[in-house]
């Protein structure tokens, strides 16, 4: 881009600018903006609070990298973001630079940097102000981190506020070296991750009117708080089911929970967009029902070990390819690698890892679009979401954990049986601990059978059922849905 066209970009891209400078309402561009008022269509009342900060607190010379997975709504956060900046009192909107990076280059991103400082230079005349940048998906720039790295160190860069966002977190940029370690400021929250809402998020959206109890700390799951708790809403148990299933059915993206609360079910179009993300992101060179199969394939083995050579055999695939594309659906945010867990919580390396689909709609995405694929079982679905939620717990517990692979994992007995998620270790106020060992069964009866194998291995734990809610013995019968809301 040359630069005239780098500054028109800019000014389309922040029209508060304009507003500041005529002293007129620097927020009416926000009634206008695309984005904002196509929310409007499938607003339920969610609003993801990962920038409230930001959106709130001081001009400081944090940095925030703010990733997840395409279609979960990171622009319209960043947006929301700027509205909010934009009409506070203590600031100048020309502060706020907006700077959408799809379509540039690390040459054009350079270069930005410049022209957004000198079209912004008026307020400074006084005294140097610091800037609030929001870098929409710049992750698709090879090179940004190291660029900013050169700035934060050398420029007035390093006094500003700065949000870059993205949909994939690849490792070749270096992120942590370039950025987190000594550039990110006061901030102590650097990596944060948009995900599709938990079911607590789900919950406060939907028609359900059920409590919503605070979260435990995945090492307590098990306390004397933790049992009265689940003991005075034991009497929800079948409303809280019937809720999860509704959950287990259209997952946690906003749009598509919106479209199940206002018409009853995902529509195919957004489906489609889902596919188009992941075939994107994922194969892009392969045929139209390459993303269906892999999705198909990943859902029936989630609950098990991946072996890939013999998927990769079934997918038509070479090993080669197979892991490429498992790599990019983890770096894009579709999977979550549960490896397998010592006895002391570490990974035991060159061992086989599941596969947890991030959220439920990605498992149903194969039948709805695909004729003759298998639906989910909800024994799986249920698995894997309540992995998800632990992860998210202990990413909240310790940031960065989810992006180096480091939060689930399931265990092994002396007979080779596994345990779906096994004990890992987590910080507390006490030190380090241990979180609690869970099973997931969708069983309404007879449970006491399938706890055993926690019972041999750890003494303890928790078996997630369908609607059996037992907290009288070591292991604890606790309803999926209620043991999600206990996570986060």
């Amino acid at each position: 881009m040359r630069d005239d066209e780098i500054r028109q970009k800019l000014v389309s891209s922040n029209p508060w600018w304009a507003a500041a400078s005529l002293g007129t309402d620097a927020t009416v561009w926000s009634t206008r903006h695309p984005a904002l008022t196509g929310l409007a269509s499938y607003d339920v009342g969610y609003r993801a609070s990962i920038l409230d900060d930001v959106a709130t607190g001081p001009v400081t010379d944090r940095l925030v990298v703010l990733t997840g997975p395409r279609r979960i709504g990171k622009s319209v956060v960043v947006l929301q973001t700027v509205a909010s900046l934009c009409a506070r009192a203590d600031i100048d909107p020309r502060q706020v630079i907006h700077v959408p990076c799809d379509g540039m280059n690390l040459r054009d991103l350079r270069r930005v940097l410049v022209i957004a400082r000198a079209q912004t230079a008026a307020i400074d005349r006084d005294t140097l102000r610091p800037r609030v940048w929001l870098f929409d998906e710049v992750t698709s720039i090879r090179g940004w981190s190291a660029l900013f790295k050169g700035e934060r160190d050398n420029t007035d860069f390093s006094f500003d506020t700065v949000v870059a966002t993205g949909s994939r977190w690849d490792k070749t940029e270096d992120i942590t070296g370039n950025l987190i370690a000594g550039r990110a400021g006061s901030e102590i929250r650097r990596r944060r991750m948009l995900l599709p809402m938990s079911f607590r998020e789900f919950l406060a959206v939907s028609r359900y009117d059920l409590p919503l109890p605070a979260a435990s700390h995945p090492a307590s799951l098990q306390s004397e708080a933790a049992r009265r708790g689940l003991e005075e809403l034991s009497f929800l148990v079948d409303d809280y089911d019937l809720a999860w299933q509704d959950y287990m059915s259209v997952g946690g993206f906003p749009r598509a929970v919106s479209e199940h609360v206002r018409n009853g079910m995902v529509s195919d179009q957004y489906l489609l967009d889902l596919e188009g993300w992941l075939k994107r992101d994922v194969d892009p060179d392969a045929g139209d029902e390459s993303i269906p199969l892999l999705l198909e394939a990943l859902a029936a083995r989630a609950t098990s070990p991946l072996a890939v050579n013999p998927t990769a055999i079934e997918l038509g695939r070479s090993r080669e390819l197979l892991d490429t594309r498992l790599h990019r659906m983890v770096a894009s945010f579709a999977v979550l690698r549960c490896p397998q867990r010592d006895a002391n919580g570490r990974i035991v390396p060159r061992t086989q890892s599941k596969h947890y689909l991030v959220d439920p709609l990605l498992a149903w995405m194969p039948s709805r679009l695909r004729a003759g694929a298998s639906t989910p079982a909800m024994t799986a679905l249920t698995e894997q979401a309540i992995g998800v939620h632990l992860a998210r717990a202990i990413e909240q517990l310790s940031n960065g954990r989810w992006i180096a692979g480091d939060t689930i994992g399931y265990g092994r007995t002396s007979n080779d049986k596994e345990i779906d998620l096994a004990p890992v270790s987590l910080p507390s106020p006490k030190g380090t601990v241990m979180s609690v060992a869970m099973e997931s069964k969708w069983v309404s009866q007879g449970w006491r059978s399938e706890a055993r194998t926690l019972t041999g291995k750890y003494g303890r734990g928790i078996l997630a059922t369908k609607s059996v809610l037992d907290v009288s013995g070591p292991v604890w019968a606790v309803p999926a849905p209620m043991l999600a809301l206990m996570l986060v």
